[in-house]
């Protein structure tokens, strides 16, 4: 049976990876197989990432130099576009499996939230089965 947990990260920074992975296992019971954890907002992200030192700044500078520097037609706030957009290209959900009441995930691998247009309060949605 599938059941959804309410997370909320608040962020500090404009641009900003936090390690979300012990607040998601905490969440997780033994008797689970898969957790989905979803970011409800349009300029934050979810993903897995190593976070060796300096590479979540590196993850943030590669995503922000794919964004090409246009005149944005967004009509809430034009500024707000690149953040938009970065968010869609690292996406707003992952999907683990979930063993032992554990993720499942590689050596260095870790869950992370890609704030990107921050400092805010973000609402997450975590689903496991």
């Amino acid at each position: 049976m599938a059941k959804a947990s309410k997370l909320t990260i608040k962020t500090s920074q404009n641009r900003q990876v936090i390690d979300i992975t012990d607040q998601i296992n905490s969440l997780i019971e033994p008797s689970d197989r898969l957790c989905n954890v979803f970011v409800a907002h349009t300029t934050c992200a979810v993903t897995t990432a190593d976070l060796d030192p300096g590479t979540d700044l590196d993850l943030l500078d590669a995503v922000w130099e794919m964004i090409p520097k246009l005149k944005y037609r967004h009509p809430h706030d034009p500024l707000h576009v690149p953040a938009h957009l970065a968010s869609s290209i690292i996406g707003p959900s992952v999907s683990l499996p979930v063993r032992d009441g554990k993720l499942v995930a590689g050596t260095w691998q870790r869950v992370i939230l890609v704030e990107l247009d921050g400092p805010r309060q973000r609402k997450l949605i975590v689903t496991t089965i």
